[in-house]
């Protein structure tokens, strides 16, 4: 009411209409406000805000029931050229230029506008722009035009964009397809949504994801007899299957839709490719069993598909997973067909990474010196060659997957080779800005520095709670979780710490486990049973032969070499805190023999330790 009071004045011709006009609005400050302006365009009030005079009986003012009336009321009085200037306004959006105006419309006038109290001018150089004053007078400018006219103008105005600067059509291309969308062309909206999502698919995977959604709004309303419909419903869903990898376990992918999708139009090569997102999603979330069953179901897929492309290009996804789950004989299998298939060329079918053959040399040694094979150390030094001639991501894969499990595993020692080049890939990979290649390089630097001595150590460990924390956020592979963790139960033991040290190795044990084959067992019983015996309490000893009774237990394919080595090390030490010298000796023989045999540099080490 008070509101209301001051913009009619004090004269007592208003004072009864002030009642009504607060009344009505109900308390929205706007719709008074909107009110009066209206009354006053209608010549029911004269004078000026504040000192308004009521010429007519108060019973006889006409007050719009709503604030949407009331500012289409205004709305229709405006000149011809002043409405059709404010409806094109209403389809640029709640800010605008001259410049969009006229190529919408053939005459603009924004003077009227302003005069009217619709709009506010917001800038005056280098061009003016212009906004309206409330969101609620957009809506209202826009909704009151014919959906015919409005679609010419959002038609026009997408034009308009896409011409104004061609060198940046792909960055507005989000736009253009928002307004070809809102003019009900579909397939041209379609196309462009597409079209934005490539743009940002390495920009901003966020907003790709956004762009193939709307697009696969957009395939969704095509009618059932459009000939386009089931190849344009497929696409983006494609899209966003591949890529939900890189957008954390909320991803929206509509997996079950695009298998429905692509059986009945039977296009395999669609449903390869999503599978393969969706594969690396269930391995970077540590769903270790789901992983490697949909990667045994894509494996199957490219096979039947017969595409050498494919398979080269594709075959990542079912390698990672299948490497996190130690199924060391069908890493090997795989990573030699998709060598054999790039036939010696680098850049073959690098769909996901740059260099493909580059990452299945380095799977291919680490499934060999997994399985015992010869021939895993020229496999190393090969992938190294031919990745440091491609992107940070690819280096970065190879340098992971060559270090992150052969030096806490004993097979590499963290030696000045292991410190150059972790060096050589945190230093590109923080130029590079790809958050994928950073990531990579912060965690092997920081286990390889882990396992030196002095500062080097402390600025590892700040490395992988980086790491942890990353993952904990959903902004890198969950599966990093039990490899910081086994380390920093480690350097508990180190620091005698070994009560923290062995819940935090047990934990893990426990998960790993629990979540069926994993390549770190190993590792996290080793650390678990290390810090038990030298604890030695009660119990402890017991405990230590159950954790290592229930690695032995774990069936691993033929020739499967890091439990074997580990149990042969650990069960020197149970009996040494036995007691049982003859069989200490029998043990500790035996592991410097496999140590030996092997070739694994850091077993030899700590086998010669062991007096």
């Amino acid at each position: 009411m008070a509101l209301t009071a001051e913009l009619l004045g004090a004269d007592p011709s208003v004072g009864g209409l002030a009642a009504r006009v607060a009344t009505r609005a109900a308390g929205n400050p706007f719709f008074v406000e909107e009110t009066v302006r209206d009354l006053a365009d209608r010549g029911v009030l004269h004078g000026a805000p504040g000192a308004y005079l009521l010429r007519v009986d108060v019973g006889d003012v006409e007050v719009p029931a709503t604030l949407q009336a009331t500012l289409g009321a205004r709305i229709d009085r405006l000149g011809p050229t002043a409405k059709r200037t404010l409806s094109a306004a209403a389809v640029i959006g709640s800010r605008f230029d001259a410049a969009l105006l006229t190529s919408m419309v053939d005459s603009v006038e924004v003077a009227p506008l302003i005069e009217a109290e619709l709009v506010d001018q917001v800038r005056f150089t280098p061009r003016a722009a212009y906004a309206f004053r409330h969101p609620l007078i957009r809506t209202v400018a826009y909704e009151s035009q014919l959906k015919s006219d409005r679609a010419q103008l959002h038609r026009r105005l997408a034009a308009a964009i896409e011409q104004h600067d061609p060198g940046s059509a792909d960055e507005n291309a989000a736009l253009i397809a928002e307004h070809l969308e809102a003019a009900g062309d579909l397939h041209a909206a379609f196309a462009w949504h597409m079209r934005a999502g490539t743009w940002f698919t390495n920009r901003d995977i966020a907003a790709a994801h956004t762009s193939w959604r709307r697009a696969r709004q957009v395939a969704d309303r095509l009618p059932d007899d459009d000939p386009d419909r089931a190849a344009m419903r497929i696409a983006p869903r494609t899209l966003l299957c591949a890529t939900a990898f890189r957008v954390g376990s909320g991803a929206d992918t509509g997996f079950d839709a695009l298998r429905d999708l692509c059986t009945a139009a039977g296009d395999q090569r669609s449903l390869a490719i999503g599978m393969t997102g969706l594969v690396l999603a269930h391995y970077m979330n540590s769903h270790r069993r789901e992983a490697s069953r949909l990667a045994t179901e894509h494996v199957r897929l490219l096979e039947s598909i017969h595409d050498p492309t494919l398979t080269v290009g594709l075959s990542l996804a079912a390698l990672c997973a299948k490497h996190e789950t130690a199924e060391m004989a069908e890493v090997l299998r795989l990573a030699q067909r998709v060598i054999d298939l790039a036939d010696g060329a680098p850049t073959t079918a690098n769909l996901i990474i740059g260099s493909p053959l580059s990452v299945a040399i380095t799977f291919r040694g680490t499934a060999r010196w997994c399985l015992g094979m010869p021939g895993w150390k020229d496999d190393f030094d090969q992938a190294l060659t031919v990745a440091r001639a491609f992107d940070p991501t690819t280096l970065g894969g190879v340098i992971w997957y060559t270090y992150i499990t052969a030096i806490p595993y004993g097979v590499l020692l963290p030696d000045a080779t292991a410190l150059r080049d972790t060096a050589e890939l945190l230093a590109i990979a923080e130029q590079s800005g790809d958050d994928l290649a950073l990531d990579l390089a912060r965690g092997t630097r920081g286990v390889t520095l882990v396992h030196q001595d002095g500062a080097e150590r402390e600025a590892g460990f700040d490395l992988l709670a980086s790491m942890r924390e990353r993952a904990l956020n959903e902004r890198f592979s969950l599966t990093i979780l039990p490899i910081v963790d086994v380390h920093i139960a480690r350097e508990k033991a180190r620091l005698d710490d070994l009560d923290g040290a062995i819940e935090l190795a047990r934990t893990v044990v426990d998960d790993l486990f629990a979540s069926g084959r994993c390549i770190w067992s190993a590792l996290a019983t080793t650390i678990l049973v290390e810090a038990l015996v030298q604890r030695c309490g009660d119990g402890d000893l017991e405990d230590a032969r159950a954790a290592i009774d229930r690695l032995a237990a774990v069936p691993t394919d033929p020739g499967f070499v890091p439990h074997e080595i580990w149990l042969l090390r650990l069960r020197a030490l149970l009996a040494r805190a036995h007691g049982y010298e003859t069989r200490y000796r029998d043990y500790r023989d035996r592991y410097r023999a496999m140590a030996t045999s092997l070739g694994f540099e850091g077993h030899i080490a700590w086998a010669e330790a062991m007096t």
